[in-house]
């Protein structure tokens, strides 16, 4: 590569939320550089972003001082404020946490102490208060978290692409990366093209760990993909905002929820079941090679036999409406199989250690110009606006432009 033949400064792998928020925090903390986003799809926001449950996150769930926890505060508050300065439909609804069983009462209050060290307004309700919130819901205790909301990340994830002035180029899958470190990165992607850029950003969500790899880094874990499978309920009425379960603290899931969308209706899930492809968004998708990356990984396996009768619950729920829908009924009893019409599933980037350790934190690695982010799973796009800050950072020092 010679000084002069690039195509621009930073390359991102990637168009999702994250990708292109921190096209937009390169932009506008160093106006002039110049940004390419390359991405497979035919539009932005095509995986992750675009298939989950919408929820602005407070960070009442996160470990305080864990980046979770500090971005997903400050990026509540900035997505409502992006979504109010472009006009996208978005709303601080607040959200339930209930109890439904007597050995989920301390996991409850452990959440109202984290909650509060992080800033959160947290009020604790009895079993009778509940109904002030949502009629139809029960339980024994239950929490209610002000800053939650709702809103159309794909919408965002526009109009960031816009208000970056970024390059971006749709259809453009990443098939081999040259790294020079001392002059740059060279991408060639699956229509013939090469994009010549000083430093890469990769994005690739589901595909973060083989892209981080192309570029000669190891990254040290591989991506374990989760599929989230939903329903719509049929009666949104017996909904009025965002109802959650306790979450284990073993596992980096918030369970099965309820969840009233911007657009009125009621998403309800997801659950978390192996998906046997990065892009497996029911049992009949198959990827050979992906599910042979997965087994092949010594991680997986220790997940498996580690938390085996968990799994084994997540998959019957998942075969069996019978079974999901008596997860559901522990919060909402006027739920009936009948209520819950299949909807789009989701599949969950989650990143694995080698010993299995599932990676619970926001993670990103530096390479010789390079910055990877290697797990961002939710809350990513609640709080895409200040990781996309920080990933910015990193690049534009290895640009040397901080």
């Amino acid at each position: 590569m010679r000084a002069g033949a690039y195509d621009c400064d930073v390359l991102v792998v990637g168009g999702g939320i994250v990708g292109l928020s921190v096209a937009y925090a390169i932009t506008r903390a160093a106006p002039g550089t110049r940004v390419t986003v390359l991405e497979k799809e035919a539009g932005p926001a095509r995986h992750q972003t675009g298939r989950n449950s919408g929820v602005i996150h407070s960070g009442v769930y996160y470990r305080p001082g864990s980046l979770k926890a500090r971005y997903a505060v400050r990026g509540a508050a900035e997505m409502v404020k992006f979504c109010a300065e472009y006009d996208i439909a978005h709303a601080v609804t607040g959200k339930l946490i209930v109890a439904t069983e007597r050995s989920e009462l301390p996991r409850l209050h452990a959440l109202v102490q984290r909650g509060r060290e992080n800033g959160i307004p947290v009020r604790e309700l009895v079993a009778a208060q509940i109904a002030e919130y949502e009629p139809e819901v029960r339980g024994l205790a239950a929490i209610h978290v002000g800053t939650t909301g709702v809103c159309d990340f794909v919408a965002v994830a526009r109009q960031l692409a816009e208000a970056s002035g970024a390059e971006i180029r749709y259809g453009a899958q990443v098939l081999q990366v040259d790294r020079r470190p001392e002059l740059g990165v060279a991408v060639r992607t699956a229509d013939g093209a090469v994009v010549r850029g000083r430093v890469l950003v990769n994005c690739a969500g589901l595909y973060c760990d083989e892209v981080a790899r192309m570029t000669g880094d190891d990254p040290g874990m591989r991506i374990i993909p989760f599929r989230g499978e939903y329903y719509e309920l049929a009666r949104p009425e017996l909904v009025r905002g965002l109802v959650y379960p306790v979450p284990d603290p073993a596992f980096p899931f918030l369970g099965v929820h309820l969840t009233r969308g911007i657009d009125g209706g009621v998403h309800v899930g997801p659950n978390a079941v192996p998906a046997l492809a990065r892009e497996g968004y029911g049992w009949g998708v198959v990827r050979p090679r992906e599910l042979a990356r997965t087994l092949t990984w010594p991680g997986a396996w220790r997940i498996a036999g580690r938390h085996w009768r968990y799994g084994g619950g997540e998959l019957w729920r998942s075969v069996s409406k019978a079974a999901f829908t008596e997860a559901v009924r522990r919060l909402l009893p006027a739920v009936t199989e009948e209520d819950l019409v299949p909807a789009a599933a989701g599949v969950r980037a989650q990143a694995v250690l080698r010993d299995g350790t599932l990676v619970d934190d926001f993670l990103i690695h530096e390479g010789a110009r390079a910055v990877h982010v290697l797990n961002a799973p939710s809350p990513a796009a609640t709080a895409s606006l200040p990781i996309g800050r920080e990933v910015a950072r990193r690049a534009l020092i290895a640009l040397g432009r901080a």
